[in-house]
């Protein structure tokens, strides 16, 4: 908790020392959002996510409930595998329907994976480093890319978000690897506490 008011503090302090010169409607809004993103504790959606392995691709939808604590992860398609749950809690993440757990391998040397994908996007909203923002499809989106501050553009592993212009819902988000999207995730139904 005490992390968090420091991060909306640290924001608040940003917004209000750039004042109005020399930052953009969009860089407003991602600072805006950001804070946001900090100071909730809780959020739910339902989320499409496509995992491309190079030569093998992966299509999941799946509900995600993230507390302070952890992150559910219920599939709800495809069919065959509706049911299986993850949860996550800083430390672990397994795929587990019955006791059998299941695993699809790591798309990173980092250890991404599909069922770590939704908890690194909300991250990145939170924390990442924000290497450029603009305002998308007439206004409506606010796109935010993230990635680290030292890089190279296209090395490495680098993050792009989507947010609705009047609601700030996280719309969609992608991680890219080496310049390759290893992750699409769509969000629909996105709530915030």
């Amino acid at each position: 908790m005490r992390r968090r008011l420091i991060c909306v503090l640290m924001t608040a302090f940003l917004l209000a020392g750039c004042g109005q010169s020399g930052v953009s409607e969009a860089e407003e809004l991602a600072l805006t959002i950001r804070g946001e993103h900090l100071a909730m504790d809780r959020c739910a959606a339902r989320a499409a996510i496509t995992a491309d392995y190079g030569q093998r691709v992966y299509q999941y939808e799946l509900s995600v409930s993230v507390t302070e604590e952890e992150t559910a992860l219920t599939l709800t398609a495809p069919e065959t595998v509706a049911g299986l749950a993850a949860r996550l809690d800083g430390e672990e993440s397994l795929l587990e329907f019955d006791g059998v757990s299941v695993e699809t391998g790591p798309m990173d040397a980092d250890g991404l994976t599909p069922v770590s994908a939704v908890p690194a996007l909300l991250e990145a909203a939170r924390t990442g480093y924000i290497t450029s923002c603009a305002l998308e499809e007439e206004g409506t989106l606010l796109r935010v890319d993230c990635g680290d501050p030292e890089g190279t553009p296209g090395a490495g592993a680098e993050t792009a978000l989507w947010f609705d212009v009047s609601t700030h819902a996280l719309v969609r988000g992608e991680i890219s690897i080496d310049g390759f999207r290893v992750i699409l995730c769509e969000f629909s139904d996105f709530t915030a506490g």
